[in-house]
């Protein structure tokens, strides 16, 4: 196959823990033909396909100097066999604009991964919402006093804004309340933005987890992430620490009955967050954690996702 990645500049990847990296390297391995794109370099003309400057890639198996580009096109989008949506957030504007292209390109006839429509119809905050009854109590608003009141109720809560990603602007508000005044108020930008607060999970200091659902089924390995010197993020980018374990009996029940719901929607990827059984939120954009599952655990995480994209593909794996 002749796989298009749309991603963030592959100039900027760090191989040693990228999850798209690690499904190119597998996607090689297998005898396909992997590409790069960036959202900035499609374009649609009226009338014609949507269209992008693409680098064809061939992987060099060395630390440094990991690729080389063995030529440069710009090409339809859907003359590609499949399309892997790879952009990390924010899920900004731009963002928004791209998965527009991608679905015009689905009409002409590209498969793409995770499935445009599917993105943006699953925020990863807000999908949550759709499974409360695996979640801790949510509320998602900008409406102050109503947080203020979620607050009163709960007494020890998580705020945090819809648009981040790797732990920035979560706050953890105490029995004492202390400073939630600003807290909300920086949040929600005097009533301008909206914001989730959930209960706190004391569970958090054994780690928020990363399991990965693939084609609808769950992987068996999960990478804990735990918080480090006093901080309530578990997120690596604010500095957690990452274990991976089996997967738990607790959580793969909760897992396998998300899973296909959200396989049947064109999600073939997504990263469940849990926090003891509990999820705390859905990740479809750019899941990670493959490298560092397959590093600790030995299990090839991308291995089974391109079993999964070749079946989606209507073949067998290689």
């Amino acid at each position: 196959m002749n796989i298009l990645f749309v991603a963030d500049p592959i100039e900027s990847f760090k191989i040693y823990k990228d999850t798209t990296f690690a499904m190119m390297r597998e996607l090689q391995k297998r005898g396909h033909q992997v590409c790069s794109t960036e959202p900035r370099f499609m374009s649609w003309r009226s009338g014609q396909p949507v269209t992008a400057q693409v680098r064809h890639l061939q992987l060099t198996g060395h630390a440094d100097d990991w690729y080389t580009v063995p030529s440069e096109v710009l090409a339809p989008v859907h003359s590609f066999d499949a399309v892997l949506m790879r952009k990390d957030p924010p899920f900004d504007s731009e963002y928004f604009y791209a998965t527009h292209l991608l679905e015009q390109a689905e009409r002409e006839g590209a498969r793409v991964f995770n499935s445009p429509r599917a993105l943006r119809d699953h925020p990863e905050k807000l999908s949550l919402m759709e499974f409360a009854e695996y979640a801790p109590p949510t509320v998602v608003t900008r409406n102050g006093n109503e947080l203020r009141a979620f607050h009163a109720e709960h007494h020890d809560i998580i705020l945090k804004p819809l648009d981040g990603m790797g732990g920035t602007g979560i706050f953890r508000v105490g029995q004492d309340g202390m400073n939630l005044g600003s807290i909300v108020e920086t949040l929600n930008q005097g009533g301008a933005t909206s914001v989730m607060a959930q209960r706190y999970l004391p569970e958090i200091l054994a780690g928020d987890k990363r399991l990965l659902l693939i084609g609808g089924k769950v992987a068996p390995f999960v990478l804990a992430r735990i918080p480090q010197g006093g901080e309530v993020r578990g997120n690596l980018a604010a500095g957690g620490k990452g274990v991976a374990q089996p997967l738990s009996d607790e959580n793969r029940l909760v897992a396998e009955a998300i899973a296909p719901k959200l396989a049947a929607r064109g999600l073939l990827l997504v990263g469940l967050d849990m926090i003891g059984n509990q999820v705390t939120e859905i990740n479809v954009t750019s899941p990670t954690c493959f490298q560092e599952i397959f590093d600790q655990s030995g299990f090839d995480v991308a291995a089974m996702f391109v079993d999964a994209l070749e079946v989606a593909m209507g073949g067998t794996p290689a």
